[in-house]
C-alpha cells in the first residue's frame, strides 16, 4: 500500500493527465524561443567584443544555464501560487483530501513533491535543448538537473506557505510583479551581478535565484568548485527547509479549524 504522501502526489498527477499537452508544448517552446531570441539574436550583438565580462564565453553559453535556473524558479512559483490558493479557496481540493486519512503534512509534502516533479520535467527538457544549441561545455552539465530542481524547491515551499494564507489573488500578482520578475532580471541571469551598483549587488547575492544561477552556470562551464557548490546547495536547502516549516504552520492554521 502506498504512503499518504505518495497518494497525495498521485492525485495531482491524475489532474495533470488532462492538461499535460499544453504544458508539454510550452516546456519545449520556452527554452527554444528564449535561447534563440536572447542567446543567438541578442547574443550576436553582445559577442562583438564584449565577452571578456562574460568570462570569455559566448553570450549563449553564458545565458543558457542561468535561464534553466530561472525556468525552475518560474515553474515552481507558478505551481505553488495559484494552484495552492485554488486548492484551499476555490476548488476546495485540500478540504477533499483532508476528508480522507491524509493529514496536513501529507498533502503539503505531496504537493511539494509534485511541484518538484514538474520542475524536474522542465529542467530536463531545458538541458536537452541546451545540448541542441551547443551550450553545454562540460560533462558536469548533467548536474544542472538536480541543481535546477533544488532552485525550484527553494521557491516552491516559501511561496506555498504564503499562497495558502491569501483570500484574494492580488497578493500573488504583487508577488510576481515586485518579487519574481525583479529577481529574474537582476539576479545574474542576463548579465553579471558585478555590473550592478554595490548596494543592489549585496541584495542580489542574498536571493536564492542568484545562488541557483551561479551554481548552474559554473556547472555548465565546468568551473564549479566543491566549496562554492556546497555553499550554494546549503543556502538553497535552507530556503527550502525554512519554507517547509513555515508552510506546515500556515497550512495547519488555515486548514485545521
Amino acid at each position: 500500500m502506498s504512503s499518504p504522501t505518495v497518494r497525495s502526489v498521485q492525485s495531482w498527477a491524475y489532474r495533470y493527465k488532462r492538461t499535460w499537452r499544453g504544458s508539454a508544448v510550452s516546456s519545449i517552446l520556452q527554452p527554444v524561443l528564449f535561447l534563440a531570441a536572447m542567446g543567438l539574436g541578442l547574443g550576436s550583438l553582445v559577442n562583438r567584443g564584449h565577452t571578456n565580462s562574460l568570462g570569455g564565453v559566448t553570450y549563449l553559453v553564458f545565458l543558457a544555464p542561468a535561464l534553466l535556473a530561472a525556468a525552475a524558479m518560474m515553474t515552481a512559483t507558478m505551481e505553488s501560487a495559484w494552484p495552492v490558493m485554488a486548492a484551499v479557496k476555490w476548488l476546495k481540493t485540500y478540504d477533499a483530501m483532508l476528508a480522507t486519512p491524509l493529514r496536513v503534512r501529507d498533502l503539503l509534502a505531496g504537493h511539494l513533491m509534485w511541484i518538484g516533479l514538474r520542475v524536474l520535467m522542465v529542467v530536463t527538457v531545458f538541458l536537452a535543448v541546451m545540448g541542441l544549441f551547443g551550450a553545454l561545455k562540460s560533462p558536469e552539465a548533467v548536474l544542472l538537473i538536480p541543481a535546477g530542481l533544488l532552485t525550484g524547491l527553494a521557491f516552491a515551499a516559501p511561496v506555498a506557505a504564503y499562497a495558502v494564507t491569501l483570500e484574494r489573488d492580488s497578493g500573488l500578482t504583487a508577488l510576481f510583479r515586485f518579487g519574481i520578475m525583479p529577481l529574474f532580471l537582476f539576479s545574474g541571469t542576463f548579465f553579471p551581478v558585478s555590473q550592478l551598483p554595490a548596494a543592489l549587488r549585496v541584495v542580489a547575492y542574498l536571493t536564492p535565484l542568484w545562488h541557483g544561477v551561479d551554481l548552474c552556470r559554473h556547472l555548465a562551464l565546468g568551473q564549479a568548485t566543491l566549496l562554492g557548490s556546497i555553499g550554494h546547495v546549503a543556502y538553497l536547502l535552507a530556503w527550502f527547509g525554512v519554507g517547509c516549516a513555515v508552510a506546515l504552520h500556515t497550512y495547519t492554521r488555515r486548514l485545521v479549524q
